[in-house]
């Protein structure tokens, strides 16, 4: 029979399992990327990102795009539907009855490539019209039905405005100086320690003519004592 203490830990074991699983392991969640809040020139081509991750992973997919103007308070018009077997599978689309013109300019991008899949939407020849509010909605029956979705946020405009580099500029040229002194100062250093270097060989040297010119005076001196007066 197995001991009191020993089931103890068994289940505090199990316990600790499941919550650090719960940490990690999160419900399905649809992202449209960092920003939500996107920007297209009018007359172009914009990729409008859906990417969903389930933790247990998914089966039995059903998903849409829907799109609703930003003053708009009627119900939103599909754009796209769509279901998905599983990972492996491609998505198939879902007829919708009541089309529309927008719906002409759209194709779904999905891609699997990667441990989430990607719903991505393309909206050909975007113009004014098309701004709006663009969602992607996901619900996957692995998890019991779970749903999520997320909505990206599309302004139109005439000319994309130019970056603002003088930040950068100025954050570059910082740099650019402090390294540049950083530089200097080690060529001053290696300049001034050559220089002191050459300046103690030289005393050296007179140090050392100077020891030896003092040596052969002695020596001449101590030889003319020696010699005999005549």
């Amino acid at each position: 029979m197995e001991p009191q203490w020993e089931r103890r830990i068994s289940l505090w074991t199990v316990i600790c399992a499941v919550g650090l699983f719960a940490k990690v392991c999160l419900p399905l969640e649809v992202s449209v990327g960092k920003n939500n809040q996107v920007t297209a020139l009018n007359g172009s081509d914009i990729l409008l990102q859906c990417i969903f991750t389930a933790c247990i992973g998914f089966e039995d997919v059903t998903f849409s795009w829907t799109y609703r103007d930003f003053n708009s308070s009627y119900s939103p018009e599909d754009l796209y539907k769509g279901t998905l077997k599983d990972k492996l599978s491609s998505p198939k689309p879902i007829e919708i009855t009541n089309r529309n013109e927008r719906m002409e300019r759209v194709q779904l991008v999905p891609s699997n490539a990667t441990k989430d899949y990607n719903l991505t939407l393309l909206l050909k020849n975007v113009d004014f019209s098309d701004m709006g509010l663009y969602t992607c909605a996901v619900k996957n029956m692995k998890e019991k039905g779970a749903k999520h979705n997320a909505t990206i946020h599309l302004w139109v405009v005439d000319k994309l405005k130019e970056a603002d580099n003088t930040l950068t500029l100025i954050i570059v040229a910082a740099v650019g100086g402090v390294i540049g002194l950083l530089i200097l100062i080690l060529i001053m250093k290696k300049i001034i320690t050559f220089i002191i270097k050459k300046n103690s060989d030289k005393k050296k040297d007179c140090l050392v003519s100077s020891s030896v010119n003092d040596n052969t005076d002695n020596a001449s001196k101590q030889e003319n004592k020696a010699k005999p007066k005549a």
